[in-house]
């Protein structure tokens, strides 16, 4: 099968640990050792969130005022070559030396008159309380939201439960996250993929380019695009068989955190439209899988890192196919 991969930011950090280069190579390790092994079947796209990654490179170059701080685009593809760096690295170990693999820098076409840019939703870096928040909304003129992922529930739309109980002294940076439009690098990847290579792409959501005011060629924006809704977008394009959006919570719940709370296993788009997802929780990742499925008639999966390879056989996670709902 052809299969596009998402990897969860959070995933790759996880929220109990602190940001460090040895955290994120032991989460690496772990899903490269599932990646390899379905690598012996099946074409593969990786791809991998940066929430945690980018709003970290933002702290640091923030702190240093020598020179102005970087915009988003660029440190989106600091991100995406690091993670890819890891990713890559990690594989080629465990793949025969027959094997290649290869990290593409994808560029992400977005709509410069997408709402988003006038309404920033997408929360990056650290979480802080009401009073670190107004003190740095006042300093760099931040835009700084309550935190709707603060009960297990997914940080930067790159994991988490599914509803969004938003706590009342927790905020984090929110960015534009516009739509991804079109890829302008998807002929590399297929290119790619008909040599037998395993491609790591759409790093972090991919690099945000709009059309140059002039009207020839592309420039980098300041957002950052969701990592699912690009996965989607990928797997779209390639036709995958299987959509798999890999987080650190097991599957899509309803009535996350009250006695009524249960899991989702299978399920359609249409049952999936009913139910109602907080911006910022499992949102992003019900609206991926749902793009894709109904897109392609295919089947997409949403549930933890650690059973990459249960979700692809479809024994867990949420399955979200066009069948009906227990099919």
């Amino acid at each position: 099968m052809k299969l596009v991969i998402a990897l969860g930011g959070n995933a790759l950090l996880r929220r109990s640990q602190p940001p460090t280069a040895a955290n994120q190579l032991a989460n690496v390790r772990l899903a490269a050792s599932q990646l390899a092994r379905l690598a012996a079947d099946h074409d593969l796209v990786l791809t991998h969130g940066n929430g945690p990654q980018v709003g970290l490179l933002a702290l640091q170059a923030a702190a240093y005022t020598a020179v102005d701080s970087y915009p988003l685009d660029l440190l989106d593809a600091e991100t995406a070559g690091m993670l890819g760096y890891l990713l890559e690295q990690e594989l080629a170990n465990l793949l025969p030396a027959t094997r290649d693999v290869a990290t593409l820098l994808t560029r992400v076409q977005v709509d410069p008159a997408d709402p988003a840019f006038q309404h920033p939703s997408k929360p990056i870096g650290p979480r802080y309380t009401r009073e670190q928040a107004d003190e740095l909304a006042s300093r760099r003129h931040w835009t700084l939201l309550a935190d709707a992922n603060d009960h297990g529930q997914g940080a930067s739309g790159d994991s988490g439960g599914p509803d969004g109980a938003i706590p009342g002294n927790c905020f984090r940076r929110v960015v534009p996250s516009p739509a991804p439009v079109s890829l302008p690098g998807l002929a590399a990847i297929r290119h790619l993929l008909a040599q037998g290579v395993l491609v790591i792409a759409g790093g972090g959501g991919g690099i945000p380019v709009v059309p140059r005011p002039d009207g020839q060629g592309l420039q980098g924006v300041e957002a950052v695009v969701d990592k699912d809704l690009c996965s989607a977008l990928i797997a779209t394009q390639l036709q995958a068989d299987c959509l798999v959006i890999a987080t650190d919570v097991d599957a899509v719940y309803l009535d996350w955190g009250l006695p009524t709370q249960r899991r989702l296993g299978a399920t359609t788009p249409q049952a999936l439209a009913a139910q109602r997802f907080a911006a910022g929780s499992m949102a992003p990742k019900v609206l991926a899988a749902c793009q894709f499925v109904q897109a392609t008639g295919r089947r997409a999966a949403i549930g933890a890192l650690g059973d990459i390879e249960a979700l692809v056989a479809g024994w867990a996670g949420t399955q979200v196919s066009p069948g009906p709902a227990g099919a």
